[in-house]
């Protein structure tokens, strides 16, 4: 929500779709590392399981279809509970209340910490809390809430098109290789797909690329541990 401190420097169209398409990105990247990890750990989990081409490729079909579907819809319901939040109106009393809640003493400090001459500091904080101006700026914070909600449905089919895009990756890698060595090949294919996806995640987040890097790789490669460990395990006890 909009605050006094909101209006130091106005956000420009140019800085919020910025922002919007950075989110959307981000969002991808973890759509896609949760179709690389997903399906890369059933494939890994049924081909340690001894299973031949058949079954890994009907496991491998059942998980990418099932996890795309499961994303989309928990990204609609998600989003269809915020934007329904909106509408009943949650989101303007509180964008009012935070309207509200800001006295002229406090802005004016705030303004003055910025370097604003007192004087200027103390005519603007007077002109924000006049009731008239507090009315319009709650009108405008609940503008850009709703503006931040997007449409359920772009929402879904975006969950869906990313997990399947990371999806594809290890299938692939477990169709082509060689079946002595298939294993061995999504797993390679796996861990470097997750280190690409969490440097780049890292970097639109501005945070260290290193740390970010290995915890993906290390959370991947506990998962394809613990699946294809599973999987071995009740492929030998088989009856």
């Amino acid at each position: 929500m909009s605050t006094a401190t909101d209006l130091v420097l106005p956000a420009t169209d140019h800085d919020a779709t910025s922002a919007a398409k950075l989110n959307w990105l981000r969002a991808g990247l973890l759509g896609a590392n949760d179709g690389i990890v997903s399906v890369a750990a059933v494939l890994v989990g049924v081909a340690g399981a001894g299973a031949g081409t058949g079954p890994v490729i009907a496991a491998g079909t059942a998980a990418l279809v099932g996890g795309a579907v499961s994303m989309a819809l928990g990204e609609y319901v998600s989003v269809s509970g915020a934007r329904d939040a909106q509408r009943t109106g949650q989101a303007a009393q509180q964008a009012q209340l935070e309207a509200e809640s800001e006295d002229a003493d406090t802005i004016a400090a705030h303004y003055r910490g910025l370097g604003v001459a007192p004087e200027v500091a103390s005519s603007v904080a007077a002109e924000l809390v006049r009731p008239e101006v507090r009315a319009r700026r709650a009108a405008a914070a609940l503008r850009d809430a709703e503006d931040e909600v997007v449409s359920p449905w772009r929402a879904a089919w975006v969950s869906a098109a990313t997990f399947t895009t990371g999806a594809a990756l290890p299938f692939l890698a477990m169709l082509l290789a060689p079946e002595a060595v298939r294993v061995a090949v999504t797993v390679v294919a796996v861990l470097v797909a997750l280190a690409v996806t969490g440097a780049t995640g890292a970097a639109l987040g501005g945070a260290a690329r290193g740390r970010a890097t290995i915890r993906v790789v290390v959370g991947g490669a506990l998962a394809l541990a613990a699946t294809y460990a599973a999987g071995a395990l009740l492929g030998a006890h088989a009856v």
